[in-house]
């Protein structure tokens, strides 16, 4: 194998290890999606968040990043809830664009929130992981991390909705809401916990991206719009088809790049998603949880 063999086999192999990130942040956007059947417009402003609670606790406060890692999970996804509780469930009856409306302006109030608190500044940790290098291959660590957490959560998630009787809820819930309220199933509390969940994941997810990327106020515009576009492509609310185009996004991305350039492999992989949706408008899967 030749050296620009293995140039590409490293590409592969950071698409597949970015997909892992992509993924779970489409399955937790999906979730609340499939089953609140609002799209958060601001989901990558939660993940945001939780990169800022990181730091926060990190830097600032000199708490170990074991201990701020899980807070970040449980602040985004009591944050989740509260973005439920105040916005979404009052307009949960009226035409969508009303809810788009809403979260859209919860994006810009975040935004300006953390430009308020911390500035227009580049903010990391100061964590530098190694290289890892195998012959010719440079594999990052922090990304690899991520994609071995991100798996773990994603079966965690998989585990929680097909193991529990709140999964099975949700998935009732999700399937057909009318007959589950009949039932008698609280629906309202099945949305809060959908939603904790949503954020919860958004806060792993938060965790992940803390760890290769400096973290600023408007770090949601480089992560956000492909993220929705992932979750379109899949289906809107089909985890397995959010999962599936999350990885097949990265290699396009990921081996793009290595071809022509970053920037030219974004425009790549939004003109592949203009196609798909021309030649299957519901998405590469149906609409399911």
């Amino acid at each position: 194998m030749g050296i620009f063999d293995f140039f590409l086999l490293e590409a592969v192999i950071n698409g597949i290890l970015f997909g892992g990130v992509l993924a779970l942040l489409a399955l937790g956007l999906n979730l609340v999606f499939g089953v609140v059947d609002v799209v958060w417009i601001a989901y990558a402003e939660l993940v945001m968040v939780g990169m800022y609670i990181i730091y926060t606790l990190n830097i600032t406060l000199g708490l170990s990043l074991f201990l701020a890692a899980p807070a970040a999970i449980i602040g985004v996804g009591i944050l989740g809830m509260a973005v439920h509780h105040f916005i979404i469930s009052p307009i949960l009856e009226t035409p969508p664009i009303n809810q788009l409306l809403a979260t859209g302006g919860l994006l810009f109030f975040l935004q300006s929130f953390a430009t308020l608190l911390y500035g227009a500044e580049f903010r990391n940790l100061g964590i530098s992981l190694p290289i890892i290098e195998i012959n010719e291959l440079y594999i990052s660590f922090s990304r690899l991390i991520s994609f071995g957490v991100s798996i773990l959560g994603m079966i965690g998630l998989y585990l929680l909705l097909t193991r529990t009787f709140m999964g099975t809820a949700i998935r009732a819930v999700a399937q057909d809401r009318e007959i589950m309220s009949l039932m008698g199933v609280s629906t309202k509390k099945v949305y809060l916990i959908t939603s904790a969940i949503g954020g919860g994941m958004a806060g792993l997810a938060a965790i992940m991206l803390v760890l290769q990327q400096d973290v600023h106020p408007f770090i949601g515009l480089s992560f956000g719009p492909i993220t929705f576009m992932i979750c379109v492509l899949g289906g809107l609310g089909n985890l397995l088809g959010g999962f599936f185009a999350a990885f097949l996004i990265s290699q396009v991305i990921s081996i793009g790049s290595f071809y022509v350039s970053t920037e030219l492999a974004y425009v790549i992989a939004f003109v592949l998603f203009i196609v798909m949706m021309f030649i299957k408008p519901e998405g590469i899967f149906k609409r399911g949880t």
